[in-house]
């Protein structure tokens, strides 16, 4: 009968235990632990060595990731810049006919009937003013509004007895907006009481 406080015996049972609970983990283990774990078992009874093997094994595993998530970062880097390339390209794109329309214009004799000259300058600004609109960029109504600091930057104040404390008198340059994000404020003319 064998003795149960054998130490082969008791060796053999917890190498068993350990196996038994290793193995269902074995399916979630990395690379680099089967390889800590072929080195633990190559090694036999130096730990050391058999830590060491893993340590290295890690370590490599950690630089692989690494440069794995520096090229994906570069990746995703280069992506966007291509994306805003590409929608700057585009909007230019539709600004060029435009431009062409303005150096036609200037290219022009004004002759005489300026009148003539005016209307193609009309057309040409509202060419601009619909790619503008296409674009989601709307301009802000300010003249006879009250003052809003958000969508306004007053330059002026003027005493006034027909408009109302705070109202947008006149308004020097335009605002937009694209959707509801504010591009360029108006600077206004404000009333004082």
């Amino acid at each position: 009968m064998a003795n149960p406080f054998d130490d082969d015996e008791m060796t053999g049972r917890a190498g068993e235990a350990v196996a038994d609970e290793q193995e269902p983990r074995a399916g979630r283990h990395s690379a680099a632990s089967d390889a800590g774990s072929e080195a633990a078992s190559d090694a036999g009874a130096d730990p050391v060595a058999a830590l060491q093997q893993e340590k290295a094994a890690l370590q490599d595993r950690l630089l692989r990731l690494a440069a794995e998530f520096e090229n994906y970062r570069k990746r995703v880097d280069r992506d966007r810049r291509d994306q805003a390339d590409a929608a700057v390209a585009g909007a230019i794109e539709e600004v060029l006919p435009i431009i062409d329309n303005l150096e036609r214009a200037l290219e022009a004799p004004a002759g005489s009937n300026p009148d003539v000259y005016r209307k193609g300058v009309e057309l040409i600004h509202q060419q601009m003013v619909d790619l503008l609109r296409k674009r989601g960029v709307t301009p802000l109504k300010s003249v006879g509004t009250e003052f809003d600091p958000n969508v306004h930057q007053a330059v002026a104040h003027e005493v006034s007895g027909s408009h109302r404390e705070g109202e947008v008198m006149e308004e020097f340059r335009r605002g937009y907006k694209l959707g509801d994000r504010l591009l360029r404020p108006a600077m206004v003319k404000v009333a004082k009481a």
